[in-house]
Formats: C-alpha cells, sequence, structure tokens
C-alpha cells in the first residue's frame, strides 16, 4: 500500500521519477532504484520485488525503444544471455526465502549498483565495437544472472552491464541497448513467477507507474544522446547506499 500522507506519497513519486531518469539514461529499468526507495517506506518485501518489477517493465521497455531507434541495438549481443537467463529468472521468482534473507540479498544487490554509480565513471568518448562472447560463456552467465535478478526483483541490468563493458564485449552505446531488452524479457519472466505465488495491488501501482513512465522518457531520450548524468548518478548512488544500510539494520 502506498502511505497515506500527501508529502510523503509526493516524496516517493519524486523518488521513483529520479531513479527512472537516471537509469533509463544508461538504458536500465531501475529496478534496484526502486527496490532502495520502496524500503524507504517500508513496504512488505513479499509486494516489493512484483512492485519493482512492474516498473522496471516500462521504464526498460522505454529506454530499450529510444536506443534501438537510436541505432545502438545488436541482436547477437542480446540472444545468447536470454537462452538461460529467462527460465532461470522464472525459477528465481518462484523460489521462496525468508525476509530476512530476501533483505540480505537485496542490500548486496543494492551495494553494487551504488558502487557502480559512484565509482564508475562512463568516458565522454570511446570506440565503438562489438566482440560477441562465446556460447560456453554467455550461457553460464544468462542463467547465474537470471536466477539472481528473479530471486532478488530486478532485472539483471545492474549485473550484466559491469561483465559486457569490463570483459570488452561490447561499448556503452551497444550494452546500453542491450541491457534495456535483457532487463525488460527478464523482468517479465520474474514477475511471472512472483505473481503465481504473490498477488499485486494493481491500483497501487498506478501513480508509480505514472511517475516511472516519465521518468523513463524523459532520462531515455537524453541518454540515447549521450546526457552525462554524473549529478543524477551521484544522488543515485547515494540513496542505494543509505538503502543497504537500513536494509542491513533491519536483517541483523
Amino acid at each position: 500500500m502506498l502511505p497515506p500522507d500527501p508529502l510523503l506519497l509526493a516524496a516517493l513519486l519524486g523518488l521513483v521519477l529520479l531513479v527512472a531518469v537516471a537509469y533509463s539514461s544508461v538504458g536500465h529499468g531501475g529496478a534496484s532504484g526502486y527496490l532502495a526507495v520502496l524500503s524507504f517506506f517500508s513496504l512488505a518485501p513479499a509486494a516489493m520485488a512484483p512492485s519493482a518489477l512492474c516498473l522496471n517493465l516500462l521504464v526498460a521497455g522505454t529506454s530499450f525503444l529510444a536506443y534501438r531507434r537510436a541505432g545502438h541495438f545488436t541482436p547477437r549481443l542480446l540472444w545468447p544471455f536470454l537462452l538461460t537467463s529467462v527460465p532461470f529468472a522464472f525459477l528465481g521468482g518462484l523460489a521462496q526465502v525468508s525476509p530476512r534473507v530476501y533483505m540480505i540479498l537485496l542490500a548486496a544487490a543494492l551495494l553494487f549498483a551504488a558502487y557502480r554509480l559512484l565509482a564508475v565513471v562512463p568516458s565522454e568518448q570511446e570506440e565503438s565495437f562489438l566482440r560477441v562472447p562465446p556460447l560456453a560463456v554467455a550461457l553460464p552467465v544468462g542463467a547465474a544472472v537470471g536466477f539472481i535478478s528473479g530471486l532478488v526483483g530486478v532485472g539483471g541490468g545492474i549485473f550484466l552491464s559491469p561483465l559486457v563493458i569490463l570483459l570488452g564485449w561490447a561499448d556503452a552505446k551497444r550494452t546500453a541497448a542491450a541491457s534495456a531488452a535483457f532487463i525488460w524479457v527478464n523482468s517479465a519472466a520474474g514477475l511471472y513467477g512472483h505473481l503465481s505465488r504473490t498477488p499485486v495491488d494493481w491500483r497501487s501501482l498506478l501513480l508509480l507507474v505514472g511517475a516511472a513512465f516519465v521518468g523513463g522518457l524523459l532520462g531515455s531520450q537524453l541518454g540515447a544522446r549521450r546526457f552525462p548524468g554524473l549529478w543524477l548518478r551521484r544522488i543515485l548512488g547515494g540513496v542505494l547506499l543509505f538503502a543497504t544500510l537500513k536494509l542491513l539494520r533491519a536483517a541483523f
């Protein structure tokens, strides 16, 4: 349920919009950010993952369309990871863990995302390249990312994108486009798994969806045209760190 207080509700919607702008500008759906924001308002863990995945579907889809229209999408970079990530994301969504274990896993995912936002600064100019990994590497990577993503309630972009860039498989723009598509498909698989055992209050999601949609449109359009957004990365990284500490304190 959303907070009944108008000021708290406005704060929640504003944070969701900020997360959507920041993440969609780099081809992500923002599930880790939404989970951080939802944790501030003490939503039940069972409702957090499906809610974040719903918002992820919207923002990642918007981001993918923007990058695809800009000519950055390469299917060959995407499908090897999807072959195994989709079924494992569904299995991750079906898996049941205790609230404490869930909060610990989520805190680890948020900490990794915060590191990416705070410590890794994208270059202003870089070479455009594509080196698709062999199936022997891509298939197990997709399975691992898919299962963890489905379990925690994220689309997997925070795990896949760093691997693609650090291992030199593609440049940042191609990575962002492939990650957006990867996130959308895995979010759908993970959400289906969650909905198989956890109902969602769709009416409560409408306002969140509106804020995420506006943020996703703005961020994806700016990102596809090389919007730096460094200040957004820093603010969001701080939010994720704070959420990580809050979750660990609740877990222990």
